[in-house]
């Protein structure tokens, strides 16, 4: 619709007297304009109403005369309403003085359609005369146009444009804002449409919401479908959406391109239809609903699953609900469960009132209401009979609220809603231009504000920085392209079998919120195609990946297509369709079917389990054996048996090997500060003396038959100085290399995460990694030294000799150690330190028997060989 205000040059009283203008009839002209709705003012908005559309298959454009051809166009019941929130708001901005004081707005409308060369005649009209077609040449100054508002076709705002923006026309479109050739063709251009960048930002962040990554897109031209492509599909594969198709639906044709069109048409909908996708966004215009129930309602086919061709359609605002009447029968359930975005909008008061109070027998000044009425209400006029054959006579009685809304909608919809606010902008910019003009326009004669009221281009500059609030409380303004500064309301589509619908809001969009809060929509509110049963639809390229599962790509399809994995070991997916598995916290652990992760137990060895309760008995024993062992040698020290073999040795070991027993009980329970601190050095300390003891029985030993030989000069190493000086050497040796260690990185306790799975082990850190293999590397060249002496001493001639019992423990004792190492490396948690613990118990105990206990057995058992008789017979 082009809607024109012009400015007439007296200033007629409030009260203007209502009459119809004759049709303009311009030869010329391939389909002039039909001026059917006048009402005069000092202010005159003339329109242009898209409200017809196409000739019949027979016809052609050029065989017909103008009048003939009009009656062959159809009637477009939805677009009347744009008329009546035009009148509609001219007549509050008449009843509100305050707005335009002592000027009266009138309007006058005419009809439109799709054809170029008739957007460029009613342009020209403008440039001329009224009813004298000479472009350019104006000598009625009472008709000049100051501004031109027109849509809902962004096309025929483009036409206008071209011609208009020459002479520097402010231009309003209630439609979206078209595409311009240059910057010239927009300077001077406003529309009553929020920037298409919030729209499809919108539909980006409604696909995310839902999970629609696999989808489609509708449009209604090449045009509009390159721009989309150019501007849009690379931000829409950023965030993982897919496009399955990209389709355009052709416009109408007749005659002999009615079956080349119908044969394309086809193809587009087994295209649609046949894909997989649920969700399809629809790019079109507020005829396209009209187009594409004619398309699906001739082209259904059985071939095609029903769950198939239940789709959710997503519309564009530019969209309304339109119909012709040959379409008054077709089903509209396809758009049901559909969501389509709309102008941000509000009920306006006395609309509804002031539509159902239009009467064809009153209005008589109204053009558009007879044809209006004849195909609402399927009816003719007895005036219009000549036959009789008619067969429902309309009585101008009908009440529109009868009707569908698929037919007429007495709520104001989102295009009438422009309409309105595209009036009161005018009238607020001529509101703000005269203010400004004031005192200037008092000093002008009558022949200046002429001139004035022809310089048009003056309010494109109050228009674009207006800004008030309708009559429903809504604030309009422009942004610095002209944009209306608005959001989007997002409407669920609800359709019942008597043709009629329900449009509910079930979220909207707002451009100043944070991206986080730019779409707000609530699913649980919706309604979905019957086929879901009311579960929210899936719009993927294959099945979701179950829980524990990840995507995986498949060569050559796109990323929305994939194939699902189970996740590695150690690895969750809490979601469905995770792009990667997780890796729990390390607290945590994934459970069996890696689909959540659950919290570690704390695992330490204990003193209540088994285990531990075994090890503290065997500690506690041996350690107690190795006392009752000293005591029986206390009590026989003056033995031979006791005093062969340097008896304070003895004690030493037997007291270190006592105390290394007992060392182990260190290594049960939860690990502490003193703990960790003492129990690798502790243990430490106490083998190095140990050892140090055997080593020094050995040596003693060798020098002890080295220095029998007549003239040896061993004899004076023979003595307990040598016993304690190798004791004192190798133990203070061992127990600096522990302070050291304390010194610069002493042990800690910390908490092993990983080698159980599911368990968090409490264990002591040692520290200095290379102190603590110092230590175990002296105490394996003690071991070595000591096992070699004993063992190149072990075939001494000697009742009471050790050699051969210190060889054999020593052995024992390299077993076990050897064995410990790999037996450790292979457990984890607790069961280290238990092996750790078996290792010191059973080699002390292997020392502890192996020396020992034949010496008991000779001390308690066979006393009789414990005599010197005995010694000196060997």
């Amino acid at each position: 619709m082009l809607i024109f205000i012009a400015v007439v040059l007296e200033i007629l009283p409030k009260v203007i007297p209502i009459f119809p203008l004759p049709i303009c009839n311009i030869s010329s002209s391939p389909l002039p304009s039909v001026h059917k709705y006048y009402q005069p003012g000092d202010l005159i908005i003339s329109a242009i109403i898209y409200q017809i559309i196409f000739v019949s298959s027979e016809i052609t454009f050029q065989s017909l005369p103008s009048h003939e051809l009009l009656d062959q166009y159809l009637f477009l019941t939805h677009n009347y309403q744009h008329t009546l929130a035009l009148a509609f708001a001219v007549k509050e901005i008449n009843e509100h003085t305050g707005i335009l004081p002592n000027i009266t707005l009138g309007f006058h409308i005419a009809t439109d359609n799709s054809l170029e060369s008739t957007t460029y005649l009613l342009a020209m009209e403008l440039l001329s005369t009224r009813n004298r077609f000479i472009p350019n040449y104006k000598c009625d100054i009472q008709n000049s146009a100051i501004a031109v508002i027109g849509g809902p076709q962004k096309k025929s705002c483009l036409n206008a444009a071209i011609i208009l923006h020459n002479y520097k026309f402010p231009q309003i479109t209630y439609g979206s804002a078209p595409m311009m050739k240059n910057e010239a063709d927009a300077g001077f251009f406003s529309w009553m449409f929020p920037n298409e960048i919030h729209q499809f930002n919108g539909i980006l962040y409604l696909l995310l919401q839902f999970g629609w990554t696999w989808v489609g897109i509708v449009s209604m031209d090449e045009e509009s479908k390159q721009r989309f492509i150019q501007k849009w599909l690379s931000k829409f594969s950023e965030k993982g959406i897919c496009f399955d198709f990209m389709e355009c639906i052709n416009q109408m044709k007749y005659g002999n391109e009615a079956a080349e069109m119908i044969e394309e048409t086809d193809k587009v909908y087994q295209v649609i239809m046949g894909s997989t996708v649920s969700a399809v966004i629809l790019k079109g215009e507020i005829w396209t609903i009209m187009t594409l129930r004619i398309m699906i309602y001739l082209l259904d086919s059985e071939d095609i699953p029903k769950e198939k061709k239940s789709k959710i359609w997503i519309m564009t605002a530019q969209m309304e609900f339109t119909s012709i009447l040959m379409q008054r029968q077709l089903p509209i359930d396809f758009l049901h469960g559909a969501l389509s975005f709309a102008i941000h909008s509000k009920e306006l008061t006395g609309f509804q009132q002031f539509i159902q109070k239009r009467n064809p027998n009153l209005e008589k000044d109204d053009g558009f209401i007879r044809d209006f009425w004849k195909d609402a209400f399927e009816c003719s006029f007895s005036s219009d009979v000549t036959d009789g054959n008619a067969e429902r006579i309309c009585t101008g009685e009908e009440k529109l609220e009868t009707l569908p809304n698929s037919v007429f909608e007495t709520t104001m919809t989102g295009h009438s809603y422009s309409v309105y606010n595209a009036v009161y902008a005018v009238a607020h910019a001529l509101k703000a231009m005269h203010s400004s003009k004031l005192k200037e326009v008092q000093r002008m004669d009558e022949r200046r504000w002429k001139f004035f009221l022809q310089s048009s281009w003056q309010l494109h500059y109050f228009l674009q920085r207006i800004s008030f609030n309708n009559s429903a409380g809504e604030e309009v303004s422009f942004g610095p392209n002209g944009e209306l500064l608005t959001g989007f309301d997002i409407l669920n589509w609800v359709t019942f079998p008597n043709k009629s619908f329900r449009r509910v809001q079930v979220g909207k969009i707002d451009p100043m919120a944070s991206p986080d809060k730019l779409l707000i929509i609530s699913a649980k509110d919706a309604v979905w195609p019957f086929i879901f049963n009311q579960t929210l639809p899936l719009s993927i390229c294959n099945k979701k990946c179950p829980l524990g599962h990840s995507k995986i790509k498949v060569e050559g399809q796109l990323s929305c297509c994939y194939d699902c994995r189970r996740c590695p070991k150690g690895k969750i997916a809490d979601q469905l369709d995770l792009d990667d598995c997780l890796t729990c916290p390390e607290d945590q652990y994934p459970n069996r079917v890696q689909d959540r992760c659950l919290q570690k137990s704390i695992n330490y060895l204990t003193y209540q389990e088994p285990l531990g309760i075994s090890l503290v008995v065997n500690a506690i024993f041996f350690s107690f054996v190795s006392a009752t062992i000293l005591g029986i040698f206390v009590k026989n020290q003056e033995t031979p048996i006791v005093k062969a073999n340097n008896r304070n040795l003895t004690y030493c070991l037997l007291n270190a090997l006592c105390t290394s027993f007992l060392c182990a009980l260190l290594f049960i329970g939860q690990p502490d500060q003193v703990k960790c601190l003492l129990r690798q050095t502790a243990f430490g300390v106490n083998f190095s003396v140990a050892l140090s003891c055997i080593l020094g029985k050995t040596i003693i030993v060798v020098l002890a038959f080295m220095a029998t030989k007549p003239g040896s000069k061993m004899r004076k190493w023979v003595g307990k100085r040598l016993a304690l000086s190798i004791v004192l050497s190798c133990s203070l040796t061992q127990f600096c290399i522990c302070v050291v260690w304390l010194t610069i990185s002493p042990p800690f306790p910390d908490s092993d995460m990983h080698s159980m799975a599911e368990e968090i082990v409490l264990q002591c850190n040692e520290g200095s990694t290379t102190m603590f293999y110092t230590v175990l590397g002296f105490l394996g060249f003690l071991t070595a030294v000591s096992f070699t002496v004993a063992f190149l001493a072990r075939n001494l001639p000697d009742s009471f000799n050790e050699a051969k019992f210190i060889t054999f423990s020593m052995l024992v004792f390299c077993s076990v150690w050897v064995s410990f190492v790999p037996t450790y490396l292979s457990t984890k948690g607790k069961y280290m330190v238990a092996v750790e613990i078996f290792s010191i118990l059973a080699s002390s105990a292997g020392l502890l028997g192996c020396i020992f206990v034949p010496k008991c057995y000779i001390i308690i058992l066979r006393p009789d060989l414990n005599k010197k008789e005995q010694l000196i017979k060997k």
